[in-house]
């Protein structure tokens, strides 16, 4: 099957597309664990606030992920095809989109924070303390979402190098921010949680002028697109790129509003199993973060393959970045398994958070193999153009078993906070299955965009 392909040349195309990926799901991840331990060493109350405020705000980064997904295959299937022209006026449209769009969804978060937070049923003082967040870190969303859609389409075209290296300063920005500006340094007055929301506004307005810097500069791709004509709207081009998309923006929501419902589920257990599992979550990154690098690398290389019509290039493609992920995951397992106390210790000093936190990452990493495993699966469907199934998949998981037998375990049979957690171990292990059966059933290889 691979006679005529050089798998050496393969496996260090993919590296090369991994390891910048890896690295900067890492750089998140550290920057998240460090400004979590930031934020835990304050209080019960300011990890909670942090949580439930996360889930309104990552409703905008699910659909604005979405649509990267769309402009990134879009760009990857041109890229292959050395369409130039039609892949930068995807760039450029989708960005004139997202402008317009993020804009409307920052006003209206802004305004409806409060009943957006009472969803989740908090009191008083945790409502107080996630408004205080979430209408501060609002004003970041837009660069936000632009430096999604900025990392995607770069990763489309094979350059994983350079979101990097914005992720990289995204998040030394925010970590030194965040400390001067939570804890007081430097001429600054402690702010606590509206410190940490400034920070990471922050750091997000600057990874977004960095980004449309290194593309519109002299020697970025959309340099000619720099004049008057730049806003002017092809709604055909967006549409493409929105109906590529939003399944993945749909599947993304599936997962943000299963979380709101497991959030408020997990909060009538009260605020230190909330912020146990909330630690867990950011403790659990150490595996997610890097393991999705070859879901984006699966959705590039494969959506690249398909676009210059080499089929069995795009499946011996898939087989190399499979491996990889599960060589990855394997010490990813090691570390949740085996040293989950070390991890929580590593985000709070709290012993009860520590103890119950430690079996939340215990479950989780005796299911890294099929979630992670899925990831690729998921992007080599996504590069082919076959966005609908993950989103099909998510939503069979999710709505099937993690959040109805949640409600029962916990409203019904009101057992202890880790049957949630078995719940979700056992969601994550169909959703395996799910998507292998699926793969194998549709032949993506014969599906191309352009």
């Amino acid at each position: 099957m691979t006679e005529n392909y050089d798998i050496k040349l393969i496996n260090k195309r993919i590296i090369s597309m991994i390891l910048p990926v890896a690295f900067e799901g890492v750089l998140q991840m550290s920057a998240g664990l460090v400004m979590m331990g930031f934020i835990g060493r304050i209080d019960v109350i300011t990890v909670s606030a942090l949580g439930i405020s996360q889930r309104i705000t990552q409703m905008v980064w699910a659909l604005f992920k979405g649509i990267t997904t769309g402009a990134s295959v879009f760009v990857a299937q041109y890229y292959g095809a050395k369409e130039w022209e039609k892949m930068k006026h995807v760039m450029q449209q989708t960005i004139i989109s997202t402008i317009l769009v993020v804009l409307l969804l920052q006003v209206g978060i802004y305004t409806f924070s409060s009943q957006l937070l009472s969803i989740f049923d908090p009191s008083p003082e945790l409502l107080e303390n996630a408004n205080t967040y979430i209408k501060t870190v609002s004003f970041g969303l837009p660069f936000l979402a632009i430096s999604l859609i900025v990392g995607g389409v770069l990763q489309g075209m094979g350059n994983a190098k350079t979101p990097m290296i914005i992720t990289a300063i995204m998040n030394m920005i925010n970590i030194v921010l965040g400390y001067l500006l939570i804890f007081g340094g430097l001429g600054f007055e402690p702010m606590g949680i509206r410190g940490a929301a400034i920070a990471t506004a922050l750091s997000q307005v600057a990874a977004c002028i960095i980004g449309l810097y290194v593309l519109f500069s002299r020697d970025g791709v959309l340099s000619s697109y720099l004049n008057k004509d730049f806003f002017r709207i092809d709604l055909s081009q967006i549409k493409s790129v929105y109906r590529v998309g939003l399944p993945t923006s749909m599947e993304n929501m599936f997962w943000q509003l299963a979380a709101i419902i497991l959030t408020r589920s997990i909060l009538t257990y009260g605020e230190t199993a909330f912020a146990a599992h909330q630690l867990g979550l950011q403790a659990e990154s150490i595996s997610y973060m890097p393991s999705a690098g070859f879901g984006i690398a699966a959705t590039a290389f494969i959506g690249q393959a398909l676009g210059a019509g080499d089929k069995k290039l795009a499946k011996i493609y898939l087989r190399q970045i499979m491996k990889g992920s599960l060589a990855m995951t394997s010490i990813s397992i090691i570390i949740l398994v085996f040293f989950p106390k070390t991890m929580m210790t590593l985000l709070t000093d709290n012993p009860e958070v520590i103890a119950l936190g430690a079996i939340y990452l215990i479950l989780m990493g005796l299911v890294q193999l099929p979630q992670n495993a899925s990831q690729v699966l998921i992007g080599a469907m996504r590069g082919a153009g076959y966005t609908n199934i993950p989103m099909l998949v998510a939503g069979t998981g999710l709505w099937g078993i993690r959040v109805p037998f949640t409600l029962v375990v916990v409203y019904i049979l009101k057992l202890p906070i880790v049957a949630i957690w078995v719940v979700i171990a056992i969601d994550i292990t169909f959703r395996f299955l799910f998507n292998l059966v699926l793969y194998k059933k549709k032949n993506i290889y014969e599906k191309t965009l352009v």
